[in-house]
């Protein structure tokens, strides 16, 4: 689905820019330019990051790291 308009910036970009190692919403804006023209995306945008970062932190924690 398209969250920013005005950049022609999808839900899935910006989870695969999460994916890549943007760790909020300000990292994201700056790599993809969502919410930097009109901001009518930004509340969106920010719960499309929230709820991806939710989902890693959540897959994270079935991983286990050999020391």
């Amino acid at each position: 689905m398209y969250v920013c308009i005005c950049k022609g910036i999808t839900d899935t970009t910006i989870r695969e820019a999460v994916l890549d190692g943007a760790s909020s919403f300000r990292e994201v804006r700056d790599q993809l330019g969502v919410s930097s023209e009109c901001g009518q995306c930004a509340c969106e945008a920010r719960r499309v990051v929230k709820e991806t970062l939710k989902d890693l932190s959540v897959t994270d924690q079935g991983i286990f790291y050999a020391a």
